[in-house]
């Protein structure tokens, strides 16, 4: 019996170290704005690995963005061609509601959750003695970490409907559900709010973030509460979220964008509608460009500035749904979205009129069919990209064809060589089109409509690393947004209508795509114009919880089930705690 409660003990040790207080601390510095010597090198190098992992280790494309955008009606991702990307189903069953706790994503996904919440609880055992002792500059992070830690428990309840309160390393953690999570994560928001930071910039939290994350959690916090049932909006909640929205909105600190797409940037970071943002600008190789590049075309090659065998491409990732496509439509009647609404499309590749007609072309015989661009002043269309695209060309020395000046000869891409849609030696072009499913053909690497709203970095060599586009997690759009929601659930019909055209009419930098203001608004339109401002930025799986829509059905999604709008517990995280009785109990239904 002792040597087996050794064993155990010894097992739940390590499961506790992985997951809540041993991780390496090892970060490169994010920015200037962690630098320093001395004392303030025991701050920097106490929040850096915090900040640093959210990055890479939450908001990767592959772990909790991912987890967010496929299991929605936004992103779709077969096995391209019947093997790529099939990665043993897991995006599949993702998208299909048909997940296990096995499923990689969600394992994936809650280790870097949790794992984030270690490296903000082991900053906070730093950081809180030197705050104790007087010193401002650590009382200030610590701040920071106690909203960190905040706002991946707010993940973690989004997601698993659970949240961890621990206060030092070495007690276990309690698991708080329900209004107790909530009670949890608003106690530490309000705890830092009058006195934290207002201008460390939008790469660290600061009062404004905390504004933002204390309306988000009344916004949704009819869900948290029950996360099964019938969402009850209490005029209490919504009451908080217009009144954290208005300090925000009124504060002069922030405003509306209106060239929408250049929230997603190179040089984003200054940008006055951000209000948080993971900072890129230290262009490290860990820094990553991969919801620029994901859901493109993998052979269309984004940067004629470096030499294209380099694969400055995308991955033929996720695409858009037909029925996400068609909330546009529905929306914009007989008018093409990309016409009507500045949002859905930016126009960079000015394809000469002469050129357009491809009647009897192929990459077979177009030699002579491109248009010349310098390499730096080249920019693939931004927002969503359908039909033929035209980009640069790699020639068989593995550079990229050039016109006699030195520019870049642009032409309609051509497939790639290994692409399912080639039979034998047939050369085409890649062309988009609306229609993506689970079957043979549906999931060929052209099907489905792509998103492109995250510039191809000029500093990323290869649209994966080095990339200086902060990765924008709160900005002032989404404000607006939720304050119109809680107007509206409380009946200010007239003031929801309000916030939501000056939202929309702010995006005027190309006025003849201008979004019109609406004559009227209903609960439907909100929930369309949410997902119009915020797609492709992680938010549509919470908003079709929050509006009752994640049991519809949709391309290759037919469960109703309701437990499907809370992720199972991974079974490693069920086992490894196997040991302490009781401590993780599996969600409802799996």
């Amino acid at each position: 019996m002792k040597k087996q409660h050794f064993y155990k003990t010894l097992f739940l040790t390590a499961l506790l170290c992985m997951q809540w207080s041993c991780t390496d601390l090892e970060e490169n510095v994010l920015d200037e704005s962690f630098a320093g010597t001395g004392q303030a090198e025991i701050i920097s190098g106490a929040i850096a690995p915090a900040y640093g992992y959210i990055r890479n280790g939450v908001w990767r494309h592959t772990i909790y963005f991912g987890l967010q955008e496929v299991s929605s009606d936004e992103a779709i991702l077969p096995a391209r061609g019947g093997t790529d990307w099939f990665d043993g189903g897991k995006y599949i069953a993702l998208h299909a509601h048909q997940v296990t706790p096995t499923n990689e994503v969600i394992t994936d996904s809650w280790n870097g959750v949790t794992t984030n919440i270690s490296r903000a609880l082991s900053a906070i055992e730093v950081l809180r003695p030197l705050a104790d002792a007087g010193d401002t500059e650590a009382e200030g992070a610590l701040y920071e970490m106690i909203t960190l830690r905040a706002y991946l428990n707010m993940l973690m309840l989004e997601s698993w409907g659970l949240v961890f309160q621990k206060e030092n390393s070495t007690e276990t953690s309690r698991i708080l559900r329900g209004q107790e999570a909530i009670d949890y994560i608003q106690s530490e928001l309000e705890s830092v709010v009058d006195v934290i930071n207002t201008d460390k910039g939008t790469g660290r939290f600061t009062q404004g973030a905390v504004w933002g994350l204390l309306a988000r959690l009344h916004l949704n916090a009819a869900v948290y509460r029950d996360p099964y049932g019938t969402p009850n909006f209490t005029a209490e909640d919504m009451d908080k979220v217009i009144e954290y929205s208005d300090l925000i909105i009124n504060s002069g600190r922030y405003a509306l964008e209106s060239e929408y797409f250049d929230l997603f940037n190179d040089d984003n970071n200054g940008n006055p509608e951000l209000i948080f943002a993971l900072d890129q600008r230290g262009q490290l190789s860990n820094e990553q460009g991969r919801w620029a590049y994901w859901s493109v075309s993998g052979a269309y090659l984004a940067r004629p500035e470096w030499i294209a065998d380099g694969n400055p491409d995308g991955t033929n990732g996720p695409a858009m749904t037909p029925d996400f496509y068609q909330t546009w439509v529905d929306a914009y009647g007989d008018i093409d979205p990309a016409d009507a609404d500045a949002r859905f499309y930016k126009r960079n590749v000015m394809v000469p009129e002469e050129l357009q007609d491809l009647t009897g072309l192929s990459p077979a015989n177009d030699e002579d069919h491109f248009f010349c661009v310098p390499p730096l002043d080249f920019q693939m269309d931004r927002g969503i990209l359908r039909g033929v695209q035209w980009g640069p060309r790699e020639g068989p020395d593995g550079n990229f064809l050039a016109c006699a000046d030195g520019s870049a000869r642009i032409y309609p891409v051509r497939e790639d060589a290994t692409s399912s849609v080639r039979e034998a030696e047939e050369e085409v072009y890649v062309t988009h089109v609306v229609d993506i499913n689970f079957t043979t053909e549906g999931s060929f690497h052209n099907t489905g409509y792509r998103y492109a709203k995250h510039q191809f970095s000029r500093t990323s060599p290869n649209g994966t690393s080095n990339s200086s586009v902060d990765i924008v997690l709160l900005r002032l759009g989404e404000v607006y947004l939720n304050r119109a929601e809680a107007k509206f659930r409380k009946g200010d019909v007239a003031g929801a209508l309000e916030d939501i055209n000056t939202l929309r009419t702010a995006r005027n930098a190309r006025p003849e795509q201008t979004p019109a203001p609406l004559s009227d608004i209903d609960l439907e339109r909100l929930y369309d114009e949410r997902g119009f401002e915020l797609y492709w930025e992680g938010h549509r799986r919470n908003d079709q919880i929050r509006f009752g829509k994640y049991e519809d059905t949709w391309t290759e999604k037919n469960s109703t089930d309701v437990n499907k709008r809370l992720f199972p517990i991974p079974q490693s995280a069920i086992d490894g705690a196997s040991v302490l009785d009781g401590f993780l109990v599996q969600n409802r239904g799996y």
